[in-house]
Protein backbone atom coordinates (compact mmCIF):
# COMPACT_ATOMS: atom_id res chain seq x y z
CA UNK A 1 0.00 0.00 0.00
CA UNK A 2 2.92 2.24 1.14
CA UNK A 3 4.01 2.16 -2.47
CA UNK A 4 0.62 3.83 -4.17
CA UNK A 5 1.40 6.83 -2.06
CA UNK A 6 0.14 10.18 -3.53
CA UNK A 7 1.82 13.03 -1.39
CA UNK A 8 0.36 14.98 1.22
CA UNK A 9 -2.33 17.70 0.96
CA UNK A 10 -3.23 19.90 3.43
CA UNK A 11 -7.28 20.40 4.55
CA UNK A 12 -9.10 21.62 7.25
CA UNK A 13 -9.83 19.95 10.33
CA UNK A 14 -12.63 19.86 13.22
CA UNK A 15 -11.84 23.69 15.15
CA UNK A 16 -10.00 24.87 11.90
CA UNK A 17 -6.80 23.07 12.54
CA UNK A 18 -5.12 21.72 9.19
CA UNK A 19 -5.08 17.67 8.66
CA UNK A 20 -2.48 16.18 6.76
CA UNK A 21 -4.21 13.69 4.36
CA UNK A 22 -2.32 10.72 2.32
CA UNK A 23 -3.37 9.01 -0.52
CA UNK A 24 -2.64 5.38 0.28
CA UNK A 25 -4.15 3.35 -2.48
CA UNK A 26 -6.50 5.24 -3.96
CA UNK A 27 -8.07 5.75 0.01
CA UNK A 28 -7.71 8.68 2.46
CA UNK A 29 -5.89 8.15 5.54
CA UNK A 30 -6.55 10.93 7.90
CA UNK A 31 -4.20 12.14 10.54
CA UNK A 32 -4.46 13.97 13.50
CA UNK A 33 -2.88 16.86 14.25
CA UNK A 34 -2.13 18.87 17.53
CA UNK A 35 -4.74 16.25 18.88
CA UNK A 36 -7.61 17.51 16.56
CA UNK A 37 -9.45 14.85 14.31
CA UNK A 38 -9.99 15.41 10.86
CA UNK A 39 -13.13 15.77 8.41
CA UNK A 40 -15.93 13.81 10.23
CA UNK A 41 -14.10 11.29 12.24
CA UNK A 42 -15.75 10.99 15.64
CA UNK A 43 -12.06 10.96 17.83
CA UNK A 44 -10.46 13.01 19.47
CA UNK A 45 -13.44 16.23 18.96
CA UNK A 46 -13.10 17.52 22.72
CA UNK A 47 -13.42 21.28 23.86
CA UNK A 48 -11.14 22.95 26.64
CA UNK A 49 -13.00 23.71 29.36
CA UNK A 50 -12.56 27.48 28.77
CA UNK A 51 -14.20 26.24 25.27
CA UNK A 52 -16.87 25.25 27.48
CA UNK A 53 -17.53 27.68 29.40
CA UNK A 54 -17.77 30.10 26.56
CA UNK A 55 -19.85 28.08 24.56
CA UNK A 56 -22.23 27.95 27.58
CA UNK A 57 -22.03 31.81 28.11
CA UNK A 58 -23.61 32.02 24.57
CA UNK A 59 -26.54 29.52 25.10
CA UNK A 60 -29.56 30.83 24.91
CA UNK A 61 -30.43 28.96 28.01
CA UNK A 62 -28.54 31.37 29.93
CA UNK A 63 -30.85 34.44 29.31
CA UNK A 64 -31.65 35.51 32.70
CA UNK A 65 -35.04 36.39 33.79
CA UNK A 66 -36.26 40.12 32.27
CA UNK A 67 -35.08 42.73 34.08
CA UNK A 68 -37.61 45.24 35.65
CA UNK A 69 -38.31 48.70 34.17
CA UNK A 70 -38.77 50.66 36.69
CA UNK A 71 -39.09 53.46 34.12
CA UNK A 72 -42.42 51.56 33.16
CA UNK A 73 -44.97 50.89 35.53
CA UNK A 74 -47.10 49.31 33.24
CA UNK A 75 -43.85 47.11 31.79
CA UNK A 76 -45.66 43.29 32.91
CA UNK A 77 -48.91 44.17 32.87
CA UNK A 78 -51.17 41.85 30.60
CA UNK A 79 -53.98 44.79 29.72
CA UNK A 80 -50.85 47.20 28.93
CA UNK A 81 -49.14 44.55 27.16
CA UNK A 82 -52.52 43.46 25.06
CA UNK A 83 -53.38 47.57 23.95
CA UNK A 84 -49.30 47.65 23.13
CA UNK A 85 -50.15 44.67 20.53
CA UNK A 86 -52.74 46.83 18.98
CA UNK A 87 -51.21 49.67 18.70
CA UNK A 88 -47.78 48.16 17.06
CA UNK A 89 -49.83 46.99 14.03
CA UNK A 90 -52.45 50.06 13.89
CA UNK A 91 -51.56 52.10 10.54
CA UNK A 92 -53.88 54.90 12.09
CA UNK A 93 -50.92 56.22 14.14
CA UNK A 94 -49.14 57.74 11.37
CA UNK A 95 -49.89 60.66 8.93
CA UNK A 96 -51.09 58.62 6.10
CA UNK A 97 -52.83 56.28 7.66
CA UNK A 98 -50.67 53.66 6.10
CA UNK A 99 -47.31 53.16 8.48
CA UNK A 100 -47.42 51.22 11.93
CA UNK A 101 -44.52 49.98 14.03
CA UNK A 102 -45.06 46.38 12.02
CA UNK A 103 -44.43 48.45 9.13
CA UNK A 104 -40.99 48.21 9.59
CA UNK A 105 -40.32 45.68 12.66
CA UNK A 106 -42.16 42.99 10.35
CA UNK A 107 -42.82 40.09 12.81
CA UNK A 108 -42.33 37.48 9.46
CA UNK A 109 -38.79 39.42 9.05
CA UNK A 110 -37.31 38.86 12.76
CA UNK A 111 -39.02 42.11 13.35
CA UNK A 112 -37.01 44.02 10.75
CA UNK A 113 -37.39 44.89 6.90
CA UNK A 114 -34.56 43.56 5.22
CA UNK A 115 -33.84 47.27 3.10
CA UNK A 116 -30.76 48.95 3.98
CA UNK A 117 -32.82 51.82 4.90
CA UNK A 118 -36.04 52.22 7.07
CA UNK A 119 -38.67 53.11 4.75
CA UNK A 120 -41.84 54.73 6.67
CA UNK A 121 -43.75 57.66 5.36
CA UNK A 122 -40.03 58.78 3.70
CA UNK A 123 -36.69 57.25 3.66
CA UNK A 124 -34.47 57.10 6.97
CA UNK A 125 -30.65 57.12 7.17
CA UNK A 126 -30.26 54.22 8.95
CA UNK A 127 -31.28 50.47 9.46
CA UNK A 128 -34.15 48.96 11.02
CA UNK A 129 -33.42 47.12 14.19
CA UNK A 130 -34.90 44.08 15.46
CA UNK A 131 -37.44 44.67 18.79
CA UNK A 132 -36.66 41.18 19.78
CA UNK A 133 -35.28 40.58 23.08
CA UNK A 134 -34.16 44.38 23.31
CA UNK A 135 -35.88 44.67 26.77
CA UNK A 136 -32.88 43.12 27.90
CA UNK A 137 -30.52 46.58 26.70
CA UNK A 138 -30.29 49.82 28.56
CA UNK A 139 -29.84 51.50 25.32
CA UNK A 140 -32.04 51.48 21.96
CA UNK A 141 -31.66 52.88 18.10
CA UNK A 142 -27.79 52.47 16.69
CA UNK A 143 -26.78 55.42 18.71
CA UNK A 144 -28.29 54.47 21.87
CA UNK A 145 -30.44 58.06 22.02
CA UNK A 146 -33.30 56.17 23.99
CA UNK A 147 -32.49 54.69 27.29
CA UNK A 148 -35.92 52.32 27.29
CA UNK A 149 -38.05 50.72 25.17
CA UNK A 150 -41.07 52.66 25.87
CA UNK A 151 -39.15 56.23 24.93
CA UNK A 152 -37.78 54.11 21.84
CA UNK A 153 -41.37 53.79 20.55
CA UNK A 154 -41.84 57.22 20.91
CA UNK A 155 -39.22 58.49 18.15
CA UNK A 156 -40.59 57.07 15.42
CA UNK A 157 -44.16 58.46 15.93
CA UNK A 158 -42.93 61.92 15.54
CA UNK A 159 -40.10 61.09 13.11
CA UNK A 160 -41.22 63.02 9.70
CA UNK A 161 -39.75 60.16 7.59
CA UNK A 162 -41.15 57.12 10.14
CA UNK A 163 -45.09 57.41 10.99
CA UNK A 164 -44.86 61.19 10.30
CA UNK A 165 -46.89 62.47 12.69
CA UNK A 166 -47.74 64.29 16.28
CA UNK A 167 -48.50 63.31 19.35
CA UNK A 168 -51.62 65.38 19.53
CA UNK A 169 -52.75 64.02 16.60
CA UNK A 170 -52.47 60.02 18.16
CA UNK A 171 -54.08 61.58 21.41
CA UNK A 172 -57.02 61.91 19.62
CA UNK A 173 -56.63 58.45 17.49
CA UNK A 174 -56.19 56.83 20.72
CA UNK A 175 -59.36 58.60 22.47
CA UNK A 176 -61.57 57.84 19.49
CA UNK A 177 -60.77 54.07 18.47
CA UNK A 178 -58.92 52.99 22.11
CA UNK A 179 -60.56 54.96 25.35
CA UNK A 180 -62.36 52.74 27.55
CA UNK A 181 -58.69 50.28 27.04
CA UNK A 182 -56.32 53.17 27.77
CA UNK A 183 -59.18 54.65 30.80
CA UNK A 184 -58.87 51.06 32.18
CA UNK A 185 -55.54 50.80 32.27
CA UNK A 186 -53.94 54.03 32.94
CA UNK A 187 -56.97 56.44 34.32
CA UNK A 188 -59.05 59.03 32.65
CA UNK A 189 -58.27 60.58 28.97
CA UNK A 190 -57.49 64.35 29.33
CA UNK A 191 -60.07 66.66 27.14
CA UNK A 192 -58.89 66.84 23.98
CA UNK A 193 -61.65 69.37 23.16
CA UNK A 194 -59.52 72.83 21.41
CA UNK A 195 -56.49 70.33 20.87
CA UNK A 196 -55.42 70.40 17.16
CA UNK A 197 -54.88 67.19 15.75
CA UNK A 198 -51.77 68.70 14.08
CA UNK A 199 -49.69 70.15 17.03
CA UNK A 200 -46.93 68.94 18.88
CA UNK A 201 -42.58 70.12 19.22
CA UNK A 202 -41.42 69.02 15.72
CA UNK A 203 -39.75 71.04 13.06
CA UNK A 204 -42.57 71.76 11.04
CA UNK A 205 -43.81 75.21 11.68
CA UNK A 206 -47.43 74.98 11.59
CA UNK A 207 -47.22 71.84 13.78
CA UNK A 208 -45.31 73.77 16.12
CA UNK A 209 -46.98 76.94 16.77
CA UNK A 210 -50.12 74.71 17.39
CA UNK A 211 -48.34 73.16 20.07
CA UNK A 212 -46.89 76.41 21.26
CA UNK A 213 -50.52 78.18 21.30
CA UNK A 214 -51.36 75.27 24.46
CA UNK A 215 -51.44 76.08 27.80
CA UNK A 216 -48.53 74.52 29.48
CA UNK A 217 -51.00 72.20 31.17
CA UNK A 218 -52.71 70.60 28.24
CA UNK A 219 -49.10 70.22 26.67
CA UNK A 220 -48.50 68.04 29.98
CA UNK A 221 -51.49 66.08 29.59
CA UNK A 222 -50.97 65.23 25.86
CA UNK A 223 -47.67 64.62 26.49
CA UNK A 224 -48.58 62.36 29.35
CA UNK A 225 -51.16 60.17 26.76
CA UNK A 226 -48.26 59.92 24.21
CA UNK A 227 -45.89 58.93 26.84
CA UNK A 228 -48.44 55.73 27.61
CA UNK A 229 -49.05 54.67 23.84
CA UNK A 230 -44.84 54.29 24.64
CA UNK A 231 -45.33 52.36 28.15
CA UNK A 232 -47.84 49.82 26.50
CA UNK A 233 -46.27 49.59 23.16
CA UNK A 234 -42.99 48.57 25.14
CA UNK A 235 -45.55 46.50 27.01
CA UNK A 236 -45.89 44.25 24.20
CA UNK A 237 -42.26 44.41 23.26
CA UNK A 238 -40.59 42.94 26.10
CA UNK A 239 -42.86 39.86 25.02
CA UNK A 240 -41.06 39.42 22.10
CA UNK A 241 -38.15 36.88 23.06
CA UNK A 242 -35.05 35.35 20.89
CA UNK A 243 -35.48 31.37 20.64
CA UNK A 244 -33.22 28.19 20.76
CA UNK A 245 -31.15 26.99 17.66
CA UNK A 246 -28.96 24.59 16.33
CA UNK A 247 -26.21 26.14 18.31
CA UNK A 248 -27.98 25.93 21.64
CA UNK A 249 -29.08 22.21 20.82
CA UNK A 250 -25.92 21.78 20.30
CA UNK A 251 -24.09 22.92 23.79
CA UNK A 252 -27.22 21.59 25.75
CA UNK A 253 -25.06 18.50 24.11
CA UNK A 254 -21.49 19.13 25.21
CA UNK A 255 -20.68 17.14 28.25
CA UNK A 256 -19.04 18.62 31.23
CA UNK A 257 -15.39 16.50 29.97
CA UNK A 258 -15.85 18.88 26.70
CA UNK A 259 -16.87 15.68 24.73
CA UNK A 260 -19.03 16.98 21.87
CA UNK A 261 -22.59 15.71 20.49
CA UNK A 262 -23.28 14.16 17.17
CA UNK A 263 -25.21 14.89 14.34
CA UNK A 264 -26.11 18.88 15.60
CA UNK A 265 -23.59 20.88 13.81
CA UNK A 266 -21.15 20.23 10.57
CA UNK A 267 -17.24 20.07 10.92
CA UNK A 268 -17.15 23.49 9.51
CA UNK A 269 -19.70 25.04 11.46
CA UNK A 270 -17.89 23.42 14.78
CA UNK A 271 -14.77 25.10 13.12
CA UNK A 272 -16.34 28.50 13.16
CA UNK A 273 -17.94 28.38 16.92
CA UNK A 274 -13.87 27.61 17.85
CA UNK A 275 -12.78 30.24 15.66
CA UNK A 276 -15.44 33.14 17.25
CA UNK A 277 -14.44 32.06 20.84
CA UNK A 278 -11.07 31.97 19.85
CA UNK A 279 -8.93 33.47 17.48
CA UNK A 280 -11.55 35.55 15.79
CA UNK A 281 -11.94 37.32 18.83
CA UNK A 282 -16.09 37.81 18.42
CA UNK A 283 -17.17 37.33 21.28
CA UNK A 284 -15.18 41.10 22.58
CA UNK A 285 -18.48 42.36 21.75
CA UNK A 286 -21.01 39.53 20.53
CA UNK A 287 -21.15 38.12 24.17
CA UNK A 288 -23.80 36.50 26.03
CA UNK A 289 -26.81 34.60 25.67
CA UNK A 290 -28.04 37.37 22.87
CA UNK A 291 -24.45 37.51 21.41
CA UNK A 292 -24.51 41.49 22.03
CA UNK A 293 -22.56 43.62 24.89
CA UNK A 294 -25.40 46.60 24.10
CA UNK A 295 -22.48 48.88 23.76
CA UNK A 296 -21.18 50.83 21.04
CA UNK A 297 -18.27 50.15 18.99
CA UNK A 298 -16.45 52.29 15.83
CA UNK A 299 -15.40 48.70 13.60
CA UNK A 300 -14.16 51.19 10.83
CA UNK A 301 -17.50 50.42 8.41
CA UNK A 302 -17.81 52.55 5.26
CA UNK A 303 -20.00 55.73 5.16
CA UNK A 304 -22.80 55.51 2.54
CA UNK A 305 -22.34 58.47 -0.05
CA UNK A 306 -25.38 60.99 0.02
CA UNK A 307 -26.50 60.31 3.44
CA UNK A 308 -25.59 62.75 5.87
CA UNK A 309 -22.29 62.42 8.39
CA UNK A 310 -23.63 59.85 11.35
CA UNK A 311 -21.27 60.35 14.19
CA UNK A 312 -23.27 57.37 16.24
CA UNK A 313 -22.97 57.59 19.60
CA UNK A 314 -21.24 61.08 19.99
CA UNK A 315 -24.69 62.34 19.06
CA UNK A 316 -26.97 59.55 20.86
CA UNK A 317 -25.24 60.23 24.37
CA UNK A 318 -26.02 63.87 24.28
CA UNK A 319 -29.38 63.38 22.86
CA UNK A 320 -30.70 60.68 25.27
CA UNK A 321 -29.22 63.19 28.51
CA UNK A 322 -31.71 65.77 27.13
CA UNK A 323 -34.27 63.46 26.26
CA UNK A 324 -37.69 64.79 27.33
CA UNK A 325 -38.55 60.93 27.95
CA UNK A 326 -35.63 59.45 29.38
CA UNK A 327 -35.83 57.77 32.80
CA UNK A 328 -35.38 60.79 34.80
CA UNK A 329 -38.22 62.60 33.10
CA UNK A 330 -41.13 63.52 34.51
CA UNK A 331 -43.17 60.99 32.88
CA UNK A 332 -40.82 58.41 33.69
CA UNK A 333 -42.19 55.74 36.66
CA UNK A 334 -38.36 55.89 38.07
CA UNK A 335 -37.38 56.57 41.51
CA UNK A 336 -34.76 59.16 42.32
CA UNK A 337 -32.39 55.91 42.98
CA UNK A 338 -33.06 54.55 39.72
CA UNK A 339 -31.42 55.37 36.12
CA UNK A 340 -27.70 54.22 36.85
CA UNK A 341 -27.19 54.01 33.34
CA UNK A 342 -28.15 57.61 32.35
CA UNK A 343 -26.71 59.14 35.45
CA UNK A 344 -23.40 57.74 35.08
CA UNK A 345 -23.30 58.43 31.32
CA UNK A 346 -20.17 59.72 29.41
CA UNK A 347 -21.55 61.90 26.81
CA UNK A 348 -18.26 63.03 25.16
CA UNK A 349 -14.73 61.21 24.09
CA UNK A 350 -13.28 59.89 20.87
CA UNK A 351 -14.43 56.51 21.35
CA UNK A 352 -18.05 57.09 20.75
CA UNK A 353 -17.30 59.22 17.21
CA UNK A 354 -18.91 56.73 14.87
CA UNK A 355 -19.39 54.37 17.30
CA UNK A 356 -22.32 52.33 16.48
CA UNK A 357 -24.52 49.76 18.83
CA UNK A 358 -23.54 46.05 18.50
CA UNK A 359 -26.50 43.82 17.33
CA UNK A 360 -27.39 40.77 18.75
CA UNK A 361 -26.68 38.08 16.44
CA UNK A 362 -29.22 36.08 16.99
CA UNK A 363 -31.24 34.74 13.62
CA UNK A 364 -28.35 36.89 11.94
CA UNK A 365 -28.31 35.15 8.86
CA UNK A 366 -31.91 36.02 7.63
CA UNK A 367 -31.47 39.74 8.51
CA UNK A 368 -29.09 41.19 5.47
CA UNK A 369 -28.41 43.88 4.67
CA UNK A 370 -26.12 44.60 7.85
CA UNK A 371 -24.52 47.38 9.83
CA UNK A 372 -26.45 50.71 10.49
CA UNK A 373 -26.97 51.82 7.20
CA UNK A 374 -27.36 48.23 5.48
CA UNK A 375 -23.35 48.96 3.66
CA UNK A 376 -22.51 45.32 3.45
CA UNK A 377 -25.22 43.11 1.46
CA UNK A 378 -23.81 39.62 2.71
CA UNK A 379 -22.47 37.83 6.39
CA UNK A 380 -19.56 36.96 3.80
CA UNK A 381 -18.97 40.39 3.39
CA UNK A 382 -19.25 41.38 6.85
CA UNK A 383 -16.62 39.05 8.07
CA UNK A 384 -14.24 40.25 5.08
CA UNK A 385 -14.95 43.54 6.80
CA UNK A 386 -13.72 42.56 9.92
CA UNK A 387 -10.79 40.44 8.46
CA UNK A 388 -9.42 43.39 6.75
CA UNK A 389 -9.98 46.01 9.57
CA UNK A 390 -10.06 48.42 7.56
CA UNK A 391 -9.51 52.73 8.86
CA UNK A 392 -12.79 54.18 9.88
CA UNK A 393 -14.20 57.56 7.83
CA UNK A 394 -13.95 59.02 11.02
CA UNK A 395 -12.70 58.54 14.95
CA UNK A 396 -10.38 55.54 15.58
CA UNK A 397 -11.60 51.44 14.63
CA UNK A 398 -11.29 49.28 17.56
CA UNK A 399 -10.61 46.18 15.08
CA UNK A 400 -6.98 45.03 14.04
CA UNK A 401 -6.47 42.31 10.61
CA UNK A 402 -7.74 38.82 11.85
CA UNK A 403 -5.71 37.57 9.23
CA UNK A 404 -8.16 34.50 8.22
CA UNK A 405 -7.83 31.85 4.92
CA UNK A 406 -11.04 31.99 2.54
CA UNK A 407 -12.19 28.98 4.27
CA UNK A 408 -11.82 30.33 8.25
CA UNK A 409 -14.04 32.90 6.79
CA UNK A 410 -16.70 30.11 5.89
CA UNK A 411 -16.63 28.16 8.86
CA UNK A 412 -17.50 31.87 10.70
CA UNK A 413 -20.12 32.30 8.25
CA UNK A 414 -21.36 28.62 8.79
CA UNK A 415 -20.91 28.87 12.72
CA UNK A 416 -23.67 31.92 12.26
CA UNK A 417 -26.29 30.30 10.21
CA UNK A 418 -26.33 27.81 13.65
CA UNK A 419 -27.87 30.66 14.98
CA UNK A 420 -31.43 30.87 12.64
CA UNK A 421 -34.43 29.91 14.80
CA UNK A 422 -37.69 31.12 15.89
CA UNK A 423 -38.45 33.67 18.48
CA UNK A 424 -39.86 31.92 21.83
CA UNK A 425 -42.84 34.27 21.44
CA UNK A 426 -46.46 32.59 21.03
CA UNK A 427 -47.61 33.13 17.60
CA UNK A 428 -50.35 35.27 18.41
CA UNK A 429 -48.51 37.92 19.64
CA UNK A 430 -46.88 37.54 16.00
CA UNK A 431 -49.79 38.78 13.82
CA UNK A 432 -52.30 41.87 14.18
CA UNK A 433 -55.16 41.14 17.17
CA UNK A 434 -58.69 40.56 15.60
CA UNK A 435 -60.10 43.30 16.61
CA UNK A 436 -58.53 46.85 17.64
CA UNK A 437 -60.84 48.45 19.76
Amino acid sequence: MMANLDGPAIAGGRGGAPCIRRRVGGMAMLALVAGVACGAWGGSRGWSAGEVAAMRSLSIAGLEPLPPDPSNRFADDTAAAALGHALFFDTRFSANGRVSCASCHDPEKQFQDGTPLGQGVGRTNRRTMPVAGTAYSPWQFWDGRKDSQWAQALGPLESPVEHGGTRALYAHVLAEHYRARYERIFGPMPELAGVPRVAGPIDDPAARAAWEALPPARRDSVSRVYANIGKAIAAYERRLRPGAGRFDRYVAGVADDGRAPDGILSADEEAGLRLFIGRASCTQCHNGPRLTDDHFHNTGIPAVPGLPDDAGRANGARQVLGDEFNCASRYSDAGPDDCAELRFLVPEGQALVRAFKTPSLRGVAGRAPYMHAGQLGTLAGVIEHYDRAPAAPAGKTEVRPLRLTPRERAQIEAYLRTLDAPADTPRWLLEPPRASN
